[in-house]
């Protein structure tokens, strides 16, 4: 069986990390699926979906990273193209990917102890994003 649901929300863009493992773990209840996969994929090229401690230390060490790895403040080929300034949130979204798949086992997600599933908003203004979470097994 698989079920498909969209879970929506609002970000505020420059690396808002929300905790949306509570929305999928709606979905997952009302799937009624005990075992299989799940998978949450962000349609869009601005955002990514991971896993990762939700505590405010992490996302201030996580923010500050990614801006080392592709910094909003320099140029990118695409802004040329586009004059959208959001070059960066596109080639940061490409490094952290858009989508994430954690095994379903007797109704729960196996996730670690501390691990909640995160969106991470790369984009350079406020969106409103709508993820594709889909539940597959039995």
């Amino acid at each position: 069986m698989t079920v498909s649901e969209t879970i929506s929300f609002n970000t505020k863009g420059f690396n808002d990390i929300l905790d949306i493992t509570r929305q999928v773990e709606s979905v997952i209840d009302r799937s009624r699926i005990e075992n299989g996969l799940v998978t949450v994929f962000c349609p869009g090229s601005t955002g990514a979906v991971t896993t990762i401690e939700y505590e405010s230390g992490v996302l201030r060490d996580l923010q500050k990273a990614i801006e080392k790895i592709a910094p909003s403040h320099i140029a990118y080929e695409h802004d040329r193209r586009w004059g959208d300034g959001n070059g960066f949130s596109h080639v940061r979204a490409a490094l952290m990917k858009p989508s994430l798949s954690v095994p379903l086992i007797k109704g729960k997600l196996t996730l670690g102890t501390w691990q909640q599933i995160v969106f991470v908003d790369f984009d350079n203004r406020r969106r409103e994003r709508n993820l594709i979470v889909q539940v597959m097994g039995e």
